[in-house]
C-alpha cells in the first residue's frame, strides 16, 4: 500500500513539474512545436516498450480510435496548456486545471451513459464556483493575453474530460499503454501539421536549460509519469487512487514559488482550494462502488 501511494503522488509531482517547464520553455519555443517534440520522443519511447514487452501495436487497424485520442488529449490538451502558460503562471495554470476531474464527470454521461449521482453533481457545483473565484480574483492590473490564457487552460481541461472518457470507453477493447502510445502518435501528426504556417526559425530560442526541459516533458512528464501512476493504481485500486490527483495543482504552486519564484494571490489560493475540494467531493469512490474504474492521465 505505502509503496502504491508513493507511486501516486510521484506521478503527480512529475506532472506538476510539466506547467514549471511549459512555463519556462514559453519564451523557447512556440507551443505547438514543443508538443511536437515532446510527443514525438515520447512515441519513439513508448513504441520501443510495446516491442520491448512483444505487445502488437494496431496503429493502421485502430486509426481512427488512436486519431480522436491523439487529437484531444495529445494535441488539445498539451498545446492548450503551452498557449496558456505564455500568459500565465504556472502556479494560476495548476490551480485551473484542479477542475479537470469537473470536466471528465461532465462528458460521462454522454459519452459512457454512466449515471451521475447527487454528491458528484454538488462537488461540480463547488468546483466551477471555486474556479470563477480564481479567475476573478487576478489583479486588476491583469492584461487581456492573461485572460486568453485562462479560457485556453480551461479549454485544456475540456479536452483533458474527453479524452479521459473516451479512454474508458475503447479500454474494453485495448490496454493504456497501447492506447497512450496510439495517442501519442497521432497527438504528434496533429501537432506536427498545426506547425504549418506557424512557426518560423526565429520563434525558436534554445538554451541547454531549455534542452533538458524538453528533455524532462518528453521523459519524465509522459512516459515514467504514466508509468508511476499505472502501477499506483494497480496496487491501491482506483477508488483510492483517483483523489491523488488533485495534489497535481497544489505541487504546481509549490514548484512555481520555489523554482520560478511566482507569487500567489489570496484569491488564487483560496479559488484554488474551493475547487480542489469540490473535485475531491466528486469524484472520490469508496472501494466497493468503484472497483473498476479509475482515472489515467498523461499531463
Amino acid at each position: 500500500m505505502k509503496k502504491g501511494v508513493a507511486l501516486l503522488i510521484l506521478a503527480t509531482i512529475l506532472w506538476g513539474g510539466n506547467y514549471i517547464c511549459g512555463r519556462f520553455l514559453a519564451p523557447a519555443l512556440p507551443a505547438t512545436l514543443l508538443n511536437t517534440i515532446r510527443w514525438g520522443i515520447s512515441t519513439i519511447l513508448l513504441w520501443g516498450i510495446l516491442a520491448f514487452n512483444k505487445k502488437d501495436f494496431p496503429i493502421r487497424k485502430k486509426w481512427k480510435e488512436f486519431l480522436i485520442l491523439g487529437f484531444f488529449g495529445v494535441f488539445a490538451f498539451s498545446t492548450l496548456n503551452y498557449l496558456g502558460l505564455r500568459s500565465l503562471s504556472a502556479s494560476q495554470a495548476g490551480m485551473i486545471s484542479a477542475g479537470i476531474p469537473i470536466a471528465i464527470l461532465l462528458f460521462t454521461p454522454f459519452v459512457l451513459k454512466d449515471k451521475i449521482h447527487a454528491k458528484s453533481w454538488i462537488g461540480a457545483v463547488i468546483s466551477v464556483i471555486g474556479v470563477m473565484i480564481l479567475i476573478q480574483g487576478k489583479q486588476s492590473g491583469a492584461s487581456h493575453s492573461s485572460l486568453i490564457g485562462e479560457i485556453e487552460i480551461l479549454l485544456s481541461c475540456l479536452a483533458w474530460g474527453m479524452y479521459t472518457v473516451l479512454l474508458k470507453r475503447y479500454g474494453k477493447s485495448m490496454d493504456p499503454l497501447t492506447m497512450t502510445a496510439g495517442a501519442s502518435f497521432y497527438g504528434t501528426l496533429w501537432s506536427a501539421l498545426s506547425c504549418i504556417g506557424t512557426v518560423d526559425t526565429g520563434m525558436i530560442h534554445m538554451t541547454g536549460s531549455a534542452w533538458l526541459a524538453v528533455v524532462y516533458v518528453s521523459t519524465l512528464a509522459s512516459v515514467v509519469a504514466f508509468f508511476s501512476w499505472s502501477a499506483g493504481v494497480e496496487m491501491v485500486g482506483p477508488a483510492l487512487a483517483a483523489p491523488f490527483i488533485n495534489l497535481l495543482p497544489i505541487w504546481t504552486v509549490v514548484f512555481g514559488v520555489l523554482l520560478l519564484g511566482e507569487s500567489v494571490s489570496l484569491a488564487t489560493l483560496l479559488g484554488g482550494i474551493i475547487t480542489i475540494i469540490g473535485a475531491v467531493l466528486a469524484t472520490y469512490q469508496t472501494p466497493n462502488k468503484s472497483k473498476k474504474r479509475g482515472m489515467t492521465r498523461t499531463a
